[in-house]
């Protein structure tokens, strides 16, 4: 019997290397696998617009290349923090103005001359510090991104504005501000709603600036109506 328990623990001694090997070439696959697999954040823009996705969030934006700030912590974004960075501070020409900035077009920024492009999320929230380290190789923290795009709407209609922003950010839609986030947040669905705003029938141009420190910077926004449902009979273009 003793034998018999000599044995078996030897043939379960040899034979552990071995099992580990395995369990660990199969999990390396298994990670090759899903890192292979992992869609991208941006895709090619296909038609002149697109329709909100299937939860209604808007995916197509002109991105103005990121506009470097020395930021530390993400606590300074008190909501006069944010009015500062973003209201009171001329970064570039026609930093204000009421038309929608075309794509390649080029604005100067201190000594750097950053540029506008259209982009088209793969997922409902806009990656943007994927979209600085991935699309542009740049710096993407301490940062600072403008961002806007056009809304069709078959009507005048009433909505709200549902946003999450990582971090602090500020929205304005035809030019009348609409929403503020402010303090160190996490990217959250609907984590801030607007007032009731009014889509004209017709264009509609929503912008916004969003700020982060260190961390991620990523963005998601919807509309919706009067029962709280995400409004999906509309189009979004970025020229």
């Amino acid at each position: 019997m003793f034998k018999s328990i000599k044995l078996l623990l030897f043939f379960l001694i040899a034979a552990s290397p071995m099992m580990a090997q395995e369990a660990s070439t199969a999990a390396g696959n298994s990670l090759a696998e899903s890192t292979s697999a992992k869609p991208p954040y941006f895709i090619s823009m296909v038609g002149e617009s697109s329709a909100p996705d299937a939860e209604g969030f808007l995916r197509r934006w002109m991105i103005l290349d990121p506009i470097h700030k020395d930021i530390r912590t993400n606590i300074l974004f008190t909501d006069s923090y944010l009015r500062a960075s973003f209201v009171d501070t001329l970064y570039f020409k026609d930093q204000f103005a009421l038309v929608m900035p075309k794509e390649g077009k080029k604005v100067k920024v201190g000594k750097e001359n950053l540029q506008w492009r259209s982009v088209e999320s793969n997922g409902y929230n806009v990656q943007l510090l994927r979209y600085a380290e991935q699309q542009l190789k740049v710096k993407y923290y301490g940062v600072l991104f403008f961002v806007a795009t056009i809304i069709d709407a078959p009507e005048d209609m009433d909505v709200r504005l549902a946003i999450g922003s990582n971090s602090g950010s500020m929205w304005w839609l035809n030019g009348q501000e609409a929403l503020i986030l402010s303090g160190d947040r996490r990217m959250v669905m609907d984590d801030g709603i607007s007032q009731i705003v009014k889509l004209k029938k017709g264009a509609n141009i929503l912008r916004g600036a969003i700020i982060n420190g260190p961390g991620m910077s990523n963005y998601c926004v919807r509309l919706l109506n009067a029962k709280g449902e995400p409004v999906k009979n509309i189009a979004v273009r970025t020229k």
